[in-house]
């Protein structure tokens, strides 16, 4: 697929997404984000739902400071369907180490007889043991999984539809990006437990070869696991350390990729002052680590316009004279996936779609999104798993 995004118009995506997200930021607000009991409660009775549905849904994301993106993704569905139909519940941040807890969570949302559709997103170790204990009392619940960190082919088995971006192919498609901005280096950030994620272990064995192709020197850089002792603080401070040693070592021509959420702040930060490039994210979303590094405020009346986070990224790289040393892809993936999933599950529901039909999945996504998607059957014989690609945009 081509690598360069064309004028971006709203679209669809734009324009139902800043209408929510001036609600949804508001509900942000009030929901009291990351509370211990992992509920995220709303005061939402002044807000009227744009959709009424004649059931509930159930939705677990993570904290804001697991996962933004996602969080605000279940805060739009809540003022799309409504509180009243809308029950929303959090994982832990320390979701490894609290497994009984993502169980317990997910499951209690399956006890409300009203439930018939729960989206998980991001769909965090424990999630398909949790769906296989609501299917034994609860066979009658549509259940979407958002990034799954567990066996691909087990979730393919168990989620009645998951959805994420197609590793793999970003193994190539991120080189590419970099191969374009003419960088020399690469250094790829992990630690052993995301390496022991099949998806994520391709896909970095992808990025090598595709590195060696184009002449770009893979580097292989081991950091603090966040779920580890010294926490995601470690993490960050490894990355803010590391990122101008590698630079004073490879070069300023040295690109950077981590497969975890949490370094992209320290890393976008740390790149925009001492040099190098960002050709993509862990989870690629013009959100995603970019406004918090880049010092960007966005006013309420801009929550959710993706043109306008678009414009005002571009804004101050370019200030900061490093214009063509970021990209991402033009919407939130993870938002996309949550918010389209949902919607299309509760369709299903009301007997309205055939969430098993891959055009009418791509037709949902390519709505939601207000752009063209690529998008492919993890097992085309089985199962209704599906990996998607969008196209870069440069900053």
């Amino acid at each position: 697929m081509s690598r360069t995004q064309p004028p971006m118009s709203r679209g669809s995506f734009f324009a139902s997404i800043a209408l929510v997200g001036a609600t949804a930021l508001t509900l942000l607000a009030l929901a009291g984000c990351g509370k211990t009991d992992g509920t995220a409660k709303a005061q939402t009775s002044a807000v009227k739902p744009q959709v009424a549905i004649p059931f509930k849904i159930g939705i677990m994301t993570g904290t804001v400071s697991q996962g933004e993106d996602e969080f605000r993704a279940g805060q739009m569905v809540v003022a799309k369907y409504g509180a009243d139909h809308v029950k929303m519940v959090t994982y832990p941040d320390n979701f490894m180490q609290e497994q009984e807890t993502v169980i317990s969570q997910l499951v209690g949302l399956s006890s409300d007889p009203d439930v018939k559709v729960i989206v998980v997103g991001q769909a965090v170790p424990g999630t398909v043991a949790a769906v296989r204990k609501i299917r034994e009392k609860r066979p009658d619940i549509l259940i979407g999984m958002i990034e799954a960190h567990e066996d691909p082919d087990i979730v393919n088995a168990t989620a009645d539809i998951s959805i994420q971006p197609d590793q793999l192919a970003r193994g190539r498609t991120i080189v590419d990006v970099a191969h374009k901005m003419g960088v020399t280096d690469l250094v790829h950030y992990s630690f052993p437990r995301h390496m022991s994620m099949e998806l994520l272990a391709r896909r970095r064995d992808i990025m090598k070869q595709a590195c060696a192709a184009d002449g770009i020197k893979f580097h292989f850089v081991t950091a603090p696991d966040p779920m580890g002792e010294g926490g995601l603080p470690a993490t960050q401070q490894f990355v803010m350390e590391d990122v101008p040693r590698e630079l004073k070592q490879y070069g300023p021509k040295t690109a950077f990729f981590s497969t975890n959420c949490g370094m992209m702040d320290p890393m976008i930060r740390t790149v925009l002052n001492g040099g190098g490039y960002v050709p993509e994210q862990c989870c690629p979303s013009p959100t995603h680590g970019y406004p918090t590094a880049l010092g960007i405020a966005i006013p309420p009346d801009k929550a959710g316009d993706f043109a306008y986070i678009n414009a005002e990224n571009k804004r101050v790289i370019a200030e900061h004279h490093m214009t063509g040393h970021f990209a991402t892809w033009p919407v939130p993936e993870v938002m996309l996936s949550i918010r389209a999933v949902t919607d299309l599950l509760v369709d299903a529901a009301e007997k309205k779609a055939n969430y098993k039909d891959p055009a009418t999945v791509k037709a949902s996504m390519e709505e939601h999104a207000g752009v063209p998607i690529t998008l492919s059957k993890y097992d085309e014989k089985k199962g209704n798993s599906y990996l998607f690609l969008v196209s870069n945009i440069y900053y």
